[in-house]
């Protein structure tokens, strides 16, 4: 066997002839017998050659990323750069693999080759598009996946997430909450084919830049548009590879238009001096997994989280044309665990007999708009409360616990923040008077905790929130309550408590919530009071009149006139340029971070944004921040229309998605990226302390 006798015929001399040959072959697989030890024939060595088109199936058609995989087999393998010798050029220069250069051969073949750059790269008609990294890391690249829709979603379900119109524009993203939420959907399922990777790169005694590593983005429960994932309309394959970095385009029959693709935003930490392993990671490994996720994919999933958008769209919906502001079915599970899950055992929510309400088929508690004030002992989940209904403002996925708690898209969370900075806002229906001041015109670098939390409702107010939710724990005293005994005692006082003013705010169109827990006086004015005991809740309105009436001795405050004046909450102001910079003074240099204790450093800024509820996840808060420098730097006029800038801008980001924003340059922000709230981004700017604010009939 170990010699491999043959008998070779030869058709030229019609004759026969011996030869030694201990290969053997099945198909184009052959198979080398040969004796591992002499006195153990019964153990071969048998080597297997396996021809690399058998093992790589269509690889012709770039199946892993052929011409990628060119560039980095020009470069030295210890490099860190990830440059390679263009001898095209000249004279002959390093380049970058980020740039993706390549020969255009043209047709006709007789014309000259031309240069274009194209980083993106193909496996049969998924795109691979290697996005730049920072300067600080040359080594982490992003990729973006562009999957043809049509490769795992069945037309029943493209038809509901979106149009298909052959006029919308390569890079048209859609957005609408049912793309959001199949792109969250997908986001969510595709990361667990990347921890097998990951676990396989991990060594401990080494660091992950020498180990590589897949970063996907994790969010947390709420859905959001993010430029993680997203549906955009791409463009499709223009030519074949020819050789090495040499392609040509493709005839005009074969030609393909834009097709709608889920996008999917990964970055690749690639391992420091291993070229091959590098090669691995992006060439062969990462669309692995990408076609390991289609092969496993489920629509019948996607089916039922688009039925739960399809549900709380509606419930919205509802809330935005009826008498409601918040909406809690009967079941969800509001207590978080320590990761910030549903807490196992907790009591499921159940809403008060007589404001239980039906829409979409799913049956809850309705919260009517005007005044409610939410009650109850220490630890009995009034704050918890009240933190679900401050979530709501976004939609969260299933098996979340408060997938079906929602909430006036318009809610501001109102705390007192000392130490934030005021400019030029008229809190004056809250402060009557301020030594040295006018509360009509206040501006300060370090409010205290009444006139902060004036400004933060009247901000919001003017900005068009028609809910205000606010915990007497993050309050101010002095401005949510002043008792008859103390103001008996003091006849001198300058602050109109919150009890003063919110059935005036209710009357001109903007609810409260409020969790009271060790004052009375909102008793009086409340046009509900709810219970919480054991984050169990009953409606105590009745028996809170009762006690009002008992202890007060006097009837309830009187309605306010339904046509309040709604200009009395109005801010008049307008934002001048100066200070209204993302260059440090004296620098040629933009500056931009987001840390990871909530504060914003843009320019000569430090923003705290502790306190802007909205602003939940790292990803809003890394956008809020990359939001306002793009307002900074495309600011041409002296001042700048708040509203038309961010208008305009988030038109922008509706079409070509957060990316429009998004820029390298600054290595300490997140690569990954979360839609915030107008509203929000508004919050962030009222809290700088170099702009300059004026007023238009002052002219200062």
């Amino acid at each position: 066997m170990y010699n491999g006798l043959l008998q070779v015929y030869d058709p030229t001399t019609d004759d026969t002839y011996p030869d030694w040959e201990p290969i053997y072959w099945q198909n184009d697989v052959s198979y080398e017998i040969s004796p591992s030890y002499r006195n153990a024939p019964e153990m071969p060595d048998i080597r297997i050659a396996i021809p690399f088109d058998r093992l790589y199936k269509d690889a012709k058609e770039n199946v892993y990323l052929k011409r990628l995989t060119w560039y980095f087999l020009q470069m030295e393998h210890s490099t860190t750069t990830y440059q390679y010798k263009d001898i095209e050029a000249s004279p002959p220069r390093n380049i970058s693999v980020y740039a993706g250069k390549m020969v255009y051969l043209p047709i006709p073949i007789d014309q000259e080759p031309e240069f274009e750059y194209d980083s993106t790269y193909w496996r049969k008609d998924i795109s691979y598009t290697l996005e730049e990294p920072d300067k600080l890391h040359k080594g982490c690249p992003s990729v973006v996946v562009g999957i043809p829709e049509e490769k795992f979603l069945p037309p029943e379900l493209t038809e509901r997430m979106h149009e298909n119109g052959e006029e919308l524009p390569v890079g048209y993203v859609y957005t609408n909450p049912y793309t959001t939420a199949a792109a969250d959907y997908c986001l969510r399922r595709i990361a667990k084919y990347f921890d097998p990777l990951n676990a396989e790169l991990d060594n401990r005694s080494r660091p992950v830049e020498e180990n590589g590593f897949y970063y996907v983005h994790r969010p947390d429960s709420s859905v959001l548009p993010r430029n993680s994932a997203y549906f955009a309309r791409c463009a499709t394959k223009y030519y074949e590879n020819v050789s090495g970095c040499r392609v040509r385009q493709l005839p005009d029959d074969k030609l393909t238009p834009p097709r709608p693709c889920l996008c999917i935003r990964i970055q690749v930490q690639l391992p420091a001096g291993k070229l091959k392993k590098a090669i691995k990671m992006l060439c062969t490994d990462l669309p692995d997994a990408i076609e390991r996720f289609i092969a496993d994919f489920d629509p019948a999933e996607l089916e039922r989280t688009l039925e739960l958008t399809a549900k709380q769209e509606q419930i919205r919906a509802y809330l935005a044309d009826s008498e409601y502001c918040v909406f809690l079915a009967n079941g969800s599970i509001l207590p978080r665990n320590k990761l910030g899950g549903p807490l196992l055992g907790a009591v499921p929510f159940a809403s008060v007999a007589a404001d239980e309400i039906e829409v979409a088929g799913v049956r809850g508690m309705g919260i009517r708009r005007g005044v409610t004030v939410i009650t109850g002992g220490g630890y009995s989940g009034k704050s918890t409360l009240l933190d679900a209904i401050a979530a709501g403002i976004y939609n969260h996925v299933q098996g979340d616990g408060r997938e079906l708690v929602l909430t006036d898209e318009t809610a501001m969370e109102i705390a007192a923040e000392d130490g934030r900075c005021v400019k030029r806002a008229n809190i004056s229906p809250f402060i009557r008077w301020i030594p040295g001041g006018d509360p009509a015109d206040f501006s300060t670098d370090h409010a205290s905790g009444s006139t902060s939390q004036a400004a933060n409702i009247l901000e919001s107010v003017h900005d068009g929130a028609k809910l205000l939710l606010i915990d007497e724990d993050r309050s101010a005293t002095n401005f949510m309550i002043r008792d008859r005994m103390m103001k008996a005692l003091i006849r001198h006082e300058p602050i109109t408590p919150y009890t003063d003013r919110v059935r005036e705010l209710s009357a001109a169109g903007v609810s409260s919530i409020l969790v009271i827990g060790g004052s009375g006086e909102y008793l009086g004015v409340a046009d509900r009071v709810y219970r919480m005991d054991d984050f169990r809740i009953s409606d105590a309105t009745a028996e809170a009149g009762a006690v009002w009436a008992d202890n007060r001795g006097t009837v309830l405050p009187e309605e306010p006139e339904a046509d309040a004046d709604t200009d009395l909450w109005k801010q008049d102001r307008i934002l001048s340029g100066e200070g209204f910079s993302s260059y440090p003074e004296r620098s040629g240099t933009e500056w931009l971070s987001v840390d990871d204790l909530g504060v914003i450093r843009i320019g000569e800024e430090a923003i705290d944004i502790r306190d802007i509820g909205g602003l939940k996840t790292t990803g809003q808060q890394n956008s809020a921040a990359l939001i306002l420098r793009t307002l900074m730097i495309r600011r041409k006029t002296e001042t700048v229309d708040l509203d038309d800038a961010l208008d305009a801008l988030y038109w922008q980001i509706g079409t070509d998605g957060l990316e429009v924003v998004f820029s390298s340059f600054f290595t300490d922000c997140s690569r990954f990226l979360d839609l915030p709230r107008i509203r929000d981004v508004k919050a962030v700017v009222y809290r700088m302390r170099n702009t300059v604010w004026s007023h238009p009939d002052s002219g200062r």
